[in-house]
């Protein structure tokens, strides 16, 4: 078997070979249904009805969805120019960490001028953390899957260490967790009494940001020129290293806002449980999203909607809601092969 590269697809393979993956992932979604003693049919339609069918299921559904706007950005802009940055979740923990540094009394100014502040620090903080993996590849070749990935484990050691010493609450009862961020810190909420808060209109805004950075501009034409061909890229005069270094502070910058919406708009402090996984769903978000910004959006409410309404339909039909990680999983592999043969024809021998 071998394959071959295809000339340039038309829109309709565009839409048709993802819209398989996503008939693929339902149809084995089904089979485990099935084996589960279910029907496949009301499985679904409490999950649908648990993500979207009240206002409270979509805030929540929304909610869940915002940190993974973020990290789903962060990674489809790096992978975008090839830059594989597996270390979005210690990039969202260094984001959580600076905001409480910043955002617990440190600085007393008004929410107008606290919370940019807080923000722009924030993805400096995630920015610098990426740029050593990037250093480390564009000077020595060294592989950044191994070292951002590296990462997550040490940044959540750091973490714990700081809730454990200097960023513990002293009135937190001996709990490893920070003191609250003060009320000027905190992201109001868009609907009252529910969590949704503006963390997702900055997200959303951040996506049509991206979107135009990508598609308009300078940098987005060099990234993508990087992403396809370095070599080619390089002969055609674009600073490949260059292009890499900026691919870095921007994805690892949107990273950590993952880590300041959770913190700022949703927990109030930081915990070593901020994350169950946001910066490894962000992959599966991207790769959904086949690299688009805007298509992220609406990627991390699809997964963040089988999350949610697989918590809702667990409690009624009885399936353990493992099956939205199954789904999310499938919906992954199914998309890569889809991706695949959008760009390559097989050959067998």
């Amino acid at each position: 078997m071998r394959l071959e590269p295809k000339p340039a697809p038309s829109l309709g393979i565009l839409l048709l070979y993802p819209l398989a993956a996503v008939a693929a992932t339902v149809v084995i979604a089904s089979l485990l249904v099935l084996a589960a003693g279910a029907s496949p049919f009301s499985v679904f339609y409490l999950v649908a009805k648990g993500a979207a069918g009240s206002q409270f299921a979509l805030m929540e559904t929304l909610s869940r969805a915002t940190p993974l706007i973020f990290t789903g950005l962060a990674v489809a802009v790096a992978f975008r120019a090839k830059l594989w940055n597996i270390g979005a979740e210690a990039q969202l923990y260094m984001g959580g960490v600076m905001t409480v540094v910043l955002g617990t009394g440190l600085l007393p100014l008004p929410s107008y001028l606290l919370i940019p502040i807080i923000m722009v620090a924030v993805m400096a903080a995630g920015a610098l953390l990426l740029l050593g993996p990037a250093v480390l590849k564009t000077r020595f070749g060294v592989d950044e899957v191994v070292t951002t990935l590296l990462l997550n484990f040490i940044v959540l050691l750091f973490v714990s260490m700081l809730l454990e010493g200097v960023l513990k609450d002293p009135m937190g009862l001996g709990w490893p967790q920070s003191q609250k961020l003060i009320a000027e810190a905190r992201l109001p909420r868009i609907v009252t009494g529910r969590r949704l808060h503006y963390g997702f209109v900055i997200a959303v805004v951040a996506a049509v940001a991206m979107w135009v950075v990508m598609k308009k501009t300078t940098l987005g034409y060099e990234m993508r020129a990087v992403g396809h061909n370095p070599e080619g890229a390089r002969f055609l005069g674009i600073p490949v290293n260059r292009v890499l270094m900026k691919t870095a502070l921007l994805s690892g910058g949107l990273a950590a806002l993952a880590g300041f919406s959770e913190v700022a708009g949703l927990k109030g402090n930081l915990t070593l449980d901020l994350s169950p996984g946001f910066g490894y769903t962000g992959i599966v978000v991207a790769m959904l999203a086949v690299l688009n910004p805007l298509g992220v959006v609406a990627s991390a409410i699809f997964v963040a909607g089988v999350f949610v309404g697989a918590d809702a339909m667990s409690r009624s039909a009885g399936v353990p809601s493992y099956i939205a990680d199954v789904m999310v999983a499938t919906s992954l592999l199914t998309m890569v092969t889809a991706m695949l043969l959008v760009r390559y024809r097989v050959r067998w021998k």
